[in-house]
């Protein structure tokens, strides 16, 4: 008879405790659409699966391809003109008539009216300017139904919108950070912290370089799985002269924990890894005065928030702001509150609305916030955040603007008003450099490397 042994035994235990502990904590996966779903992509949805008809009263008008002509006045490499130059706005939003459309505003903008007697909000009519590649649309459309989350994750897309017709609150999370925005380009901007009396700091004078391999044309789920990163991030301070020669490179990975960020400090002469380049931490290319998770509206890790779809509606948003490149003055733009309302052009357009409330256990300084995403670009262009005593303490808002030669609406500025301390933020001002948001070659990879950010530092 073959003797028992104990220690065997034991083990087989100890491995089916840990079989089952290692079920149990299987990540949810949520699976893309049915091809019946997807096919709506080329019919009633836009090919980014927004609402290809306009609303019943005509201020939306229908999507019939976006804008993919040439502005009067775009420079290649250099300076972007204005194709509703000769626009005026249709009304004005000011704390005298907010209620009138009160429906239409966020919570954030509805306390600035109120808190700021000069704010303004000047509505234009309404472009549905988002364009972008065939390729890209193509990618969108097989994305649609392959897509999924693995956990907070999204796993097997790239090229495209992730989830184009989105069944809850994380996808279109995900929209916003895998939208549509180009593959290689640069920008040259400065950044400043409006203090609570109204007076401009500059905290960055900078130029970024930005590569998105989730957008190169060619890549393959298989040939992006073997190295999944979705931005590469360079930002080089040329001023203000205390921070001259400081530095920060991000490898940006579609599993936000994977994320590596460096940054070079004059001072030190060394480069020091950032050691959770994510969520509440204050983020180096805004000088510390935003969160990594709140740089162009939302950016980062999901896993702090449950994030639930509050419903489709259509609001008053920053939109087609071309306008606000024109000037070659920073001081032009800026206002004691931001920016300059003369500056920003609001129209209305159909967003998405996303609630986030802090998940059991983890901590976080907004306790819950509300985002707008839009749905013909999937931009988040606004966001509410309120902190522990529930008291609406952010709004946050992305401004952005349309670049018919790649063709596509992204980001320019964004930034934010503390609406309990009175300081706001202004980070990527275009307005004194002769660089927009240029179209760049491919850069090499080795460009975003802490080596190279080591090399290249002067001080």
């Amino acid at each position: 008879m073959k003797k028992f042994n104990r220690n065997n035994h034991h083990n087989h235990i100890l491995t089916a405790i840990i079989s089952m502990m290692m079920s149990a904590v299987t990540l949810p996966v949520m699976a893309g659409v049915t091809a019946e779903e997807a096919a709506k992509l080329k019919t009633e949805l836009t090919p980014f699966g927004a609402e290809k008809a306009g609303n019943k009263d005509g201020s939306i008008p229908a999507w019939t391809g976006g804008m993919t002509t040439a502005i009067a006045g775009d420079k290649a490499g250099g300076r972007r003109g204005d194709p509703f130059k000769d626009e005026k706005p249709i009304f004005s939003i000011t704390a005298k008539n907010a209620d009138q459309y009160a429906d239409r505003l966020t919570d954030g903008v509805k306390a600035l009216l109120k808190k700021y007697p000069d704010y303004r909000v000047d509505v234009y009519p309404t472009h549905r300017t988002a364009a972008a590649p065939q390729w890209v649309y193509d990618n969108t459309l097989k994305n649609s139904t392959r897509g999924k989350l693995v956990g907070d994750v999204a796993a097997d897309v790239v090229g495209g919108i992730p989830f184009p017709i989105p069944k809850n609150g994380a996808e279109v999370i995900w929209n916003h950070m895998l939208r549509w925005r180009g593959t290689s380009f640069q920008s040259q901007v400065t950044q400043y912290q409006i203090t609570a009396d109204g007076r401009p700091v500059m905290t960055t004078d900078g130029i970024i370089d930005f590569q998105i391999p989730y957008y190169y044309p060619e890549a393959t789920l298989e040939s992006f799985a073997k190295s999944p990163e979705i931005q590469l991030i360079r930002l080089v301070n040329v001023g203000p002269p205390i921070r001259a020669g400081e530095a920060i490179t991000g490898r940006d990975q579609l599993d936000p924990a994977k994320t590596q960020a460096w940054v070079y400090l004059t001072g030190q002469r060394r480069v020091r890894k950032l050691p959770n380049p994510c969520c509440d931490t204050p983020s180096p290319v805004t000088a510390g005065l935003m969160s990594f998770d709140e740089v162009q509206t939302w950016s980062g890790k999901l896993d702090r928030f449950e994030f639930k779809i509050a419903g489709k509606k259509e609001m008053f948003v920053p939109y087609n702001v071309n306008k606000m490149l024109q000037p070659k003055a920073d001081a032009e733009v800026l206002s004691k509150t931001g920016v300059n309302p003369s500056y920003m052009r609001w129209e209305l357009h159909r967003v998405w609305v996303i609630d986030a409330a802090l998940r059991a256990g983890q901590r976080h300084p907004a306790a819950k916030s509300r985002y707008y995403y839009d749905e013909d670009t999937w931009i988040c262009v606004l966001a509410d955040r309120f902190d522990s005593n529930g008291q609406l303490w952010k709004t946050i808002w992305s401004a952005s603007f349309v670049a018919p030669d790649l063709p596509g609406n992204v980001i320019g500025s964004f930034g934010f008003n503390d609406l309990l301390s009175g300081n706001s933020y202004v980070g990527d001002l275009y307005n004194s450099k002769s660089v927009h948001y240029a179209v760049k070659p491919r850069y090499s990879d080795s460009t975003f490397t802490p080596d190279a950010m080591a090399s290249e530092s002067v001080r």
